[in-house]
């Protein structure tokens, strides 16, 4: 025997009928303090500031050490194996 009950109600209808329990304020809550931290940080993915942050001369420096750096242990390397 096969028996198919339709039942027509909201998920919210559905959820108070089961007894879950309304997630609807946490979500809200959530989505309130997401929102907020990304507006905070939108400033941090302008294109000024990545661009400040790219043509740093400190970086600029530091590139210039790392292949010098780098140079140096070629370098090394060739005189070891003579």
């Amino acid at each position: 025997m096969k028996v198919n009950i339709e039942i027509d109600c909201t998920p919210l209808e559905a959820r108070q009928f089961f007894g879950l329990p309304d997630v609807g304020p946490m979500q809200m809550a959530v989505m309130d303090k997401l929102q907020q931290q990304m507006t905070q940080n939108i400033e941090k993915i302008s294109p000024e500031s990545l661009m400040q942050s790219w043509l740093d001369p400190k970086l600029a420096e530091r590139f210039q050490d790392m292949f010098v750096a780098m140079a140096g242990l070629g370098g090394s390397q060739k005189k070891d194996r003579k």
